[in-house]
């Protein structure tokens, strides 16, 4: 029986990697990953990084993203119960948080397959730690729904959700909807509610700020948004 790990990876900056992800992502039978052209080029920076490593065979790459999960499945049970180890990663931070693989861990879980995780990077911990918020709870909801009828009341919940609970919410949202989001945002809660935003965390052009609504709403129609967003309420 192989075994699964599930494997954290860097969010943006690749001198996040801890050596026991490296090892075990250049060790590895097979890797499952959202892109594989992505992770190609991640496993040759790790091995660079990695020092002393001696490559023998290249771990094979099978594509497992949300589209094809469900298909995938089957095939890597199968391939763990015939003793092969496989790696699950996303094209970065912590699988399963926001990414596929949720269903897999699960199916390994009821099929007695042995699962183990390689912590590390995480853009909702990360935010959450430069953020200022109050940090002893908080409540990770991913992105908010696509449709506009899911979207007021998601954003309806979630201020019944800060209220009742007095915890810090954490999001993501993609850059072509951030304006969206935090003029739903400003209905929802108005336009002097304080709240954080980051993007880019570990990267080049990492950016977090602090502020009103209507400041930041103001700052990304003057600055084009770029990268994922983390936003902290």
């Amino acid at each position: 029986m192989g075994t699964l790990y599930i494997v954290a990876t860097p969010i943006g900056n690749i001198s996040d990697i801890s050596l026991r992800a490296a090892r075990t992502l250049l060790t590895a039978d097979i890797i499952a990953c959202e892109d594989t052209r992505k992770t190609g080029i991640l496993l040759k920076e790790v091995a660079k990084l990695f020092s002393g490593y001696q490559e023998t065979a290249k771990p094979y790459l099978i594509s497992y993203y949300d589209q094809t999960e469900l298909q995938k499945m089957p095939e890597i049970i199968e391939l763990l119960v015939s003793g092969k180890d496989i790696v699950l990663v996303s094209d970065a931070g912590t699988p399963t948080i926001s990414d596929p693989g949720f269903k897999l861990v699960r199916e390994c879980a009821e099929k007695g397959i042995p699962i183990k995780t390689i912590p590390g990077p995480s853009a909702v911990v990360a935010a959450l730690s430069v953020s200022g918020l109050p940090t002893d709870r908080f409540l990770f909801v991913g992105y908010p729904p696509k449709k506009d009828s899911n979207r007021q009341k998601f954003w309806r919940q979630l201020h019944e959700a800060k209220e009742t609970l007095q915890t810090t919410i954490i999001l993501y949202e993609a850059p072509h909807r951030i304006l969206q989001t935090l003029d739903e945002m400003i209905s929802t809660w108005g336009e002097s509610q304080y709240i954080v935003v980051s993007r880019e965390l570990t990267k080049i052009y990492e950016e977090t700020r602090r502020g009103s609504l209507i400041d930041l709403k103001q700052h990304f129609q003057t600055n084009e948004p770029r990268g994922e967003f983390v936003i902290l309420i």
